[in-house]
């Protein structure tokens, strides 16, 4: 079946065929991978936790119920439960590894490339320190590059409040940012 056949088609399939749920699987693997990786910090926490995803989603696609939100909406919805469930056993901070994400720069001098590290670093322990509703916002936004419309559906929530979220936390963190500048200045 080609890319031409609609979402909500294979959805209304896939609850009596295999095959078609194995479309949707195809279309949303590396997505939902990709979110529960940068939320858990690890590879094989993240391979386990989306074959979860999957795993409750087929068992429950009988349950699903086009309310026109997208399908990868609730599958998102599952991933982010599975992922909260898991650090609240391991009663661990939540972490995202975006340090192993690769930047693009010109190569310039030894010093100029340290200062991007150290800037780097201090920006990755920023997100690690945020609330988990803005470290999903920040991962959706700019890891999956999702419009807000679709962190919303994703979040449950209106569009006018993923908005107002994203200035909030974008304002913290170039406060604290600039906080944490100014401080190691003084040093």
């Amino acid at each position: 079946m080609s890319q031409a056949v609609s979402e909500s088609e294979l959805v209304a399939r896939a609850k009596e065929d295999a095959e078609a749920f194995g479309q949707l699987y195809e279309r949303y693997i590396d997505k939902i991978f990709n979110y529960v990786y940068y939320r858990t910090g690890n590879h094989h926490d993240a391979e386990d936790l989306t074959a979860k995803t999957f795993y409750q989603a087929l068992k429950h696609i009988h349950r699903y119920v086009d309310r026109g939100m997208p399908f990868s909406a609730w599958l998102y919805r599952i991933a982010h439960n599975l992922v909260a469930n898991w650090h609240r056993d391991r009663s661990r901070r939540q972490v995202i590894a975006l340090d192993e994400i690769v930047l693009v720069s010109p190569r310039q001098h030894p010093e100029s490339e340290m200062e991007l590290q150290d800037d780097q670093r201090q920006l990755l322990r920023l997100i690690r320190h945020m609330p988990d509703d803005r470290q999903q916002l920040l991962i959706l936004k700019f890891v999956e590059q999702m419009s807000n419309q679709e962190i919303a559906q994703i979040m449950g929530r209106s569009e006018g409040a993923i908005k107002s979220l994203y200035h909030r936390t974008l304002l913290a963190m170039r406060e604290t940012w600039a906080s944490e500048k100014a401080q190691d200045q003084a040093r």
